[in-house]
């Protein structure tokens, strides 16, 4: 079978974007019109039940959440009911442009990841991996003859032109997914799912590559973040994103680096452990998430740490009694950072946000100084991260 024929099902989930919706389901019906989908109204309010129980299409999968579980969940619950052996996913405010899916299907194998390229209104800064166009800010205003125009002289011009990199949407086969345990579900119900993941199909050892023949538009963010409208953001948005970032750096041990065309930059995971002198709520909080272990000074930070763990432990699924100890607990860390934070700078804040990179590239075992930290390598050895 040709591959651009091979048969396979896209997964939609929404929450309160039925409007953007109803133009993501235009699209496909219009130019892939048999491909199979599975939607999922993720608890909306906005009647998108309703709407999907009204179509009568033999292509379509509904599922009705009953309560909110958000993308990350649905992402892989989708995919576990497609009867295909090939998935991709859409955001539910992504319009798909002509052989947008037969022009990622001709690039995928077993062990690969296929993105398409998007294109998205000049809200976010501009990118190699994306095009900056506006073909409309809102589901109302969107432009749908230019935006085909547009999408088949770009196709034109980068027929069968892949680039090395990874962004939603994309596809791949199913079993490549869910063998390596799917999303995390410590990144419900959304934020930096996306980026775990990307990191865990380059541990896999999976290919991923961007098919720049492979159009959609993006209104960008519609589904979590402005769903009233660009730039009114969701009162909980900030909140479960910074949760989602904690938990991130906790998982990694660094924040998320790409290159120019968003491909992951994964640098070695160590077991690190930072010992706090004159230990004070700030630094804490700032610090926590960075490191494996803490080693703090008791005494007036006995009941700091107490109502630190008490608020910060609902957020995430490491046992943060066992992660912050006295100073003079037993410190069995491949890596030691000491600190005074009576001393600690925001320069010294850059050194630690470097700290994997910085020990890959000393390379060797021994003590220095960066700045005011004063940092001990005992050994180097890796973790892989699951």
């Amino acid at each position: 079978m040709e591959k651009r024929n091979q048969q396979h099902t896209v997964v939609i989930p929404s929450h309160n974007t039925l409007e953007h919706l109803k133009n993501t389901y235009q699209s496909i019906k219009k130019y892939a019109s048999n491909v199979p989908m599975v939607i999922i109204d993720d608890a909306s309010e906005d009647g998108t039940d309703i709407w999907l129980n009204s179509l009568n299409d033999e292509n379509l999968t509904v599922v009705i959440g009953k309560e909110r579980k958000g993308h990350t969940y649905w992402y892989d619950e989708g995919m576990r009911i497609a009867k295909t052996d090939i998935v991709s996913i859409l955001h539910s405010d992504m319009i798909i442009g002509p052989n947008y899916f037969e022009n990622m299907l001709k690039h995928l194998e077993k062990g690969k990841v296929v993105c398409a390229t998007r294109i998205e209104p000049p809200i976010h800064p501009a990118g190699l991996e994306k095009h900056v166009q506006s073909f409309g800010m809102d589901y109302n205003d969107f432009t749908w003859e230019a935006f085909e125009s547009f999408c088949v002289d770009t196709s034109k011009k980068d027929k069968d032109i892949t680039t090395k990199g990874i962004f939603a949407p994309w596809m791949l086969y199913k079993e490549d997914h869910l063998s390596i345990g799917g999303h995390d579900q410590r990144f419900t119900p959304y934020g930096y799912e996306d980026s775990d993941i990307f990191n865990r199909w380059i541990q896999a050892g999976y290919e991923m590559i961007q098919s720049r023949d492979s159009l959609c538009y993006h209104m960008t963010c519609r589904g979590h973040r402005w769903n009233k409208g660009v730039g009114i953001e969701n009162s909980d948005y900030k909140e479960t994103m910074d949760r989602c970032r904690r938990e991130f750096l906790r998982k990694w041990g660094e924040w998320i680096q790409n290159d120019q065309y968003q491909y992951p930059i994964i640098n070695p995971k160590y077991d690190k452990g930072i010992i706090i002198k004159n230990c004070n709520e700030q630094i804490i909080e700032m610090l926590e998430p960075w490191f494996d272990t803490l080693y703090v000074d008791e005494g007036n930070t006995k009941t700091l740490i107490k109502n630190y763990i008490e608020k910060e432990q609902p957020n995430t699924i490491v046992d943060l009694n066992q992660k912050i100890l006295p100073y003079d607990n037993e410190k069995q860390n491949g890596v030691l950072v000491n600190i005074d934070a009576t001393k600690f700078t925001q320069q010294d804040y850059i050194f630690l946000n470097q700290l994997p990179a910085i020990i890959q590239d000393s390379g060797q075992i021994g003590d220095f100084e960066l700045g005011n930290l004063k940092i001990s390598i005992i050994n180097m050895q890796e973790y892989v991260v699951y």
